[in-house]
């Protein structure tokens, strides 16, 4: 059966076993009977177009897959999907780009919903250095694929089982809530390389620890950071919806020092 034939109640059906509601759950949520969702589930109920955003609003169902289960419904998508480069979007832009350079001294990047590379800020830098495969930093440049290959950023990551672990599992998160076939096949490659494991499991998590933080050695220093994601609050576009921002922060006095020496150094030779 090909995605264009499944019905829009066996897509609801799909998404609320994913959210792990039952039928009940998801019908008390959306203030309808158990009766007429279970109508719709099983197609003996065609949903009007209200309810398909209703339901989709009440599961969470991120906006592109809105998108196609209105059109499983039978009528047209209601999300525009914009090119970044589109002027419409030029206002959002603009944010990204203020809140990437207002992090500095400190490293931020944006990334689309296929983790490839769409701006950062000049403090990346540290992120770049010895990356021995020339192809890794050719546009699109994928940031997940950057830093687990082993020619990428991996060699210089001092906890990369832990590192490794955590950006695999919020992918594996990503794809069961998307079934993106390009985020799977990535999940796919990436679970190939190295897994910096010098053992069978990973190192116990510190018991007073608060965060997996990203330990990178840069020269004689080891970096150690701490991060945040940031996603634009009511999206109405596709594009919008699926674009994240990262920013790291110094997890130790050592880094900042080290991150804030590394800016002014910058400055000097431009």
């Amino acid at each position: 059966m090909t995605t264009s034939e499944i019905s829009a109640g066996s897509r609801i059906r799909e998404w609320r076993t994913r959210r792990r509601m039952s039928q009940l759950d998801l019908a008390m949520k959306a203030d309808i009977s158990q009766r007429h969702l279970s109508f719709v589930e099983s197609g003996r109920a065609q949903p009007s177009r209200e309810m398909v955003l209703h339901l989709a609003e009440q599961l969470s169902i991120p906006l592109r897959q809105r998108n196609q289960l209105l059109l499983a419904a039978g009528f047209a998508p209601s999300f525009s999907e914009t090119p970044l480069t589109d002027a419409t979007l030029a206002p959002a832009f603009a944010a990204v780009e203020t809140v990437l350079k207002g992090h500095e001294p400190f490293p931020a990047l944006a990334v689309d919903r296929h983790w490839n590379l769409v701006s950062a800020n000049a403090a990346i830098g540290p992120f770049l250095a010895d990356v021995s495969e020339p192809s890794l930093l050719t546009p699109p440049v994928n940031v997940l694929r950057l830093t687990l290959h082993p020619g990428g950023v991996a060699p210089r990551i001092v906890n990369l089982a832990e590192w490794r672990a955590h950006l695999l599992e919020r992918l594996k998160h990503q794809n069961d809530a998307t079934g993106d076939p390009v985020l799977i096949e990535l999940e796919q490659e990436l679970r190939g390389y190295p897994s910096g494991l010098k053992g069978s499991r990973p190192a116990p998590v510190e018991p007073s620890g608060i965060v997996h933080p990203l330990r990178l050695a840069h020269g004689d220093t080891v970096l150690s950071f701490i991060s945040t994601i940031t996603v634009f609050g009511t999206p109405l576009d596709v594009t919008l919806s699926e674009l994240a921002i990262e920013s790291f922060f110094p997890a130790d006095e050592q880094t900042r020092t080290a991150l804030v020496r590394l800016a002014k150094e910058r400055a000097a030779a431009s």
